[in-house]
């Protein structure tokens, strides 16, 4: 006790008391994430205001050997954001500034605790648009996006956080700043160090700043849903366009009958169709000019229609008809209200094997738990697929689900999370997606960067 005394009156004398909150004043919110995790009371809670006082923060860790659980947002599924006792809870709320935007270089410097949301705006204001964008975008923070490799409704057309990222500034364990926020698409300059720490979940460093890329703005969308007879035919529509409007495809969401039915039920929302149809996808095409992208997805799904991979589909008229078929999708708002509890999956697969995976996972299911209620939808075109089952309708059987879901994913030579990360959740089974040497090349680089292993301990994978 005599030394957790010294180190919290070194903290409060090097960041200032204002900075620091322990005990009881730690507000509950900072205890767990929205994984549901168990909550865990940190020894503290640090609030640092500038790069300087995170290094401070660290290098006194380092000093005491003080574990650092870094937070964001605090909306990750994974647990990764769940502090243990006798450490530093680290959140960097208070660093939230939108340093600078330079429309003509397309980009933007930002501090790692602003949100998404407020990204999004900046990038706005200035006519361009960020290629990232999920459900959280206003509460999750930039640097929680980074440190998980973030994912979501932009990835088909910019890909993951990682491809939005320029530069970074990186706080290591001893309190070591690496100014890595150099500009350049092209910089082969030996190891690209920044890439570490982009998906890492604040296991090898603390995200301080980033230099994130910003894309052109589409002066229109066309919005689509289509009604499908099966997964292949999917794959061909995907196929067909993606080669009418090539880098123009920004939505590619498919659900499965029963998330459809699901989505409409709790929403009290009307059938999109005449008739009820095995799948369907919601599609949207960015354009910068009005005139003629309706008409040119028009001509694309009748093709289609032709070609049976469509068997009907629906365009919307106007956004407020856009947003009506979103609302069909957007259910995964719902999953915790009308599922007890939902037992959540986000994987990725190889494209072509996703049906097949669905099916083979829907056999296992019922074989063991006739009756389950399971919904499948997904981003798809990026080969992530979403899965949720209710889980009393499993007899809460959830640890029984996982490891027989994960073995599937297995079988397929999938992922076990596509964009949620691993964290605590997903730690067990990160075997399932990476070999043994692959697991020992990424022990070595934690080693190396984080010797007194600090830095949100237990995370990801145990060493």
């Amino acid at each position: 006790m005599a030394a957790q005394g010294e180190f919290m009156a070194a903290l409060a004398g090097a960041l200032g008391a204002d900075c620091v909150q322990s005990g009881d004043a730690v507000p509950a919110r900072h205890h767990t994430d929205w994984s549901g995790t168990a909550p865990v009371a940190p020894l503290a809670l640090v609030r640092p205001r500038s790069t300087q006082e995170v290094s401070a923060l660290l290098r006194l860790c380092h000093v005491h050997c003080v574990p650092v659980v870094p937070q964001g947002g605090l909306t990750g599924l994974a647990g990764a954001a769940v502090p243990c006792a006798g450490g530093v809870a680290l959140s960097l709320e208070r660093m939230n500034a939108i340093e600078s935007v330079d429309a003509r270089a397309a980009m933007l410097a930002v501090q790692a605790g602003a949100t998404v949301q407020a990204v999004q705006e900046a990038a706005l204001a200035a006519g361009l648009q960020f290629g990232v964008d999920f459900g959280a975008r206003g509460s999750a923070q930039v640097g929680g996006a980074i440190a998980t490799n973030a994912g979501g409704n932009g990835v088909l057309q910019f890909g993951m956080m990682r491809e939005q990222v320029l530069g970074l500034e990186v706080v290591l364990a001893d309190g070591t700043v690496l100014p890595m926020l150099r500009p350049m698409l092209k910089n082969n300059t030996g190891y690209d160090l920044k890439q570490w720490f982009i998906g890492a979940e604040g296991t090898l460093g603390v995200v301080t700043r980033a230099l994130l890329r910003l894309r052109p703005l589409p002066r229109v969308k066309a919005t689509a849903l289509v009604a499908l007879p099966s997964f292949d035919a999917a794959l061909s529509l995907l196929a067909r366009l993606s080669a009418r409007f090539p880098g123009a495809l920004s939505a590619f969401e498919l659900m499965w009958r029963d998330f459809i039915t699901a989505s409409l039920a709790w929403q009290n929302l009307r059938e999109p169709f005449d008739a009820q149809y095995p799948l369907a996808v919601l599609v949207s095409v960015d354009g910068q000019e009005e005139a003629g992208l309706c008409e040119a997805l028009e001509s694309a799904l009748d093709e289609a229609l032709e070609a049976g991979e469509a068997l009907d589909a629906v365009i919307a008229q106007s956004q407020v008809q856009a947003a009506a078929l979103w609302k069909i999708r957007e259910a995964t708002a719902d999953l915790s209200a009308h599922m007890h509890p939902p037992i959540n999956f986000d994987v990725g697969l190889p494209l072509a094997d996703i049906g097949r995976f669905a099916e083979a996972c829907r056999t296992v299911l019922s074989d063991r738990w006739p009756g389950h209620h399971t919904v499948f939808f997904g981003h798809v075109g990026d080969s992530n697929l979403h899965l949720t089952i209710d889980g009393a309708t499993v007899g809460g059987e959830a640890a029984a689900v996982e490891a027989l879901l994960y073995e599937q994913v297995a079988a397929f030579g999938g992922s076990v999370s596509a964009e949620h990360g691993i964290g605590l959740h997903k730690k067990p089974y990160l075997g399932a997606s990476r070999t043994p040497a692959e697991l020992a090349a990424m022990r070595a680089v934690k080693q190396a960067l984080d010797p007194l292993h600090l830095l949100n301990p237990g995370k990801v994978f145990d060493l």
